[in-house]
């Protein structure tokens, strides 16, 4: 089975993975002064722009958790979805010259790309239980399902990097269109306000993103302390893991065609 042969081949290969993974961290932070400080920059600025906005101009319910910190947990999967995806969406083009010698699997190159950006999340993920100290969140043991959460939004990621790297390979636009629909993207899904409507079916369409249920899902366990909302979540699980399935065997079965069009 094709899924099978891609596992196993990965495995294989885990250790240029590995080093493919350390290369692209190591090439972000290089002569960079502020190095993995810059991790913090997007979300933290990103906060206080909304946070200003939204309790000065446009007031929003955040079931009594300051908003600051409802912002910041929306934004700091939001940077890992956003800035994953681009690099996975142009990381066969920038490893042109790897792509056309000795055969190993291309899929390393959409994962290195995705897995680098994790490091961000983890310091940004961490100046957040700062921040629920400073306002005075509660920590519940719901946190305890984050990395279940991290674990569902990857499946999700990995599953449009691989279709993304791809498309970009044969169509040059791909890159230009996805950072204009990244944009978009973000403000149909509940990064920064919760996605409400007296609508049941525009609702539900609204859920059809996955990301929506996944970030809502990083609130309820985070700050919360709810378990995770089963029929909210289950549809995202299983269009992640559709999705994940999907990219696999359409990455897979084009990929003899990668060194031509390269």
């Amino acid at each position: 089975m094709a899924i099978t042969k891609v596992l196993n081949e990965i495995i294989e290969y885990r250790e240029l993975l590995w080093n493919l993974t350390l290369r692209d961290i190591r090439i972000r932070y290089k002569q960079s002064f502020l190095g993995m400080a810059w991790a913090l920059f997007q979300p933290l600025s990103l906060m206080v722009i909304f946070t200003f906005v939204f309790s000065k101009v446009a007031r929003i319910d955040t079931a009594n958790v300051p908003y600051p910190v409802f912002a910041y947990v929306g934004l700091v999967p939001w940077q890992l979805f956003s800035t994953g995806l681009m690099a996975a969406t142009t990381s066969l083009v920038s490893n042109s010259s790897l792509v056309t010698k000795v055969y190993f699997p291309r899929e390393v190159f959409p994962l290195a790309a995705i897995f680098s950006k994790l490091i961000d999340f983890l310091v940004s993920i961490s100046v957040l239980f700062a921040l629920m100290v400073y306002f005075e969140v509660s920590f519940h043991r719901t946190i305890l399902l984050m990395p279940f959460v991290l674990i569902v939004q990857l499946t999700f990621m990995l599953g449009i990097g691989f279709i993304l790297s791809m498309g970009n390979l044969f169509y040059r636009d791909v890159g230009y269109i996805m950072n204009v629909l990244i944009l978009i993207w973000m403000f149909v899904t509940s990064v920064i306000y919760p996605i409400q409507t007296n609508n049941a079916l525009a609702q539900r369409i609204l859920l059809l993103n996955p990301m929506t249920p996944i970030i809502n899902a990083y609130r309820d366990v985070l700050l919360y302390g709810r378990v995770l909302n089963i029929p909210e979540f289950a549809p995202a699980v299983a269009i992640s893991l559709g999705t994940l399935l999907s990219g696999v065997l359409w990455f897979h079965k084009a990929e003899y065609l990668f060194a031509e069009r390269i």
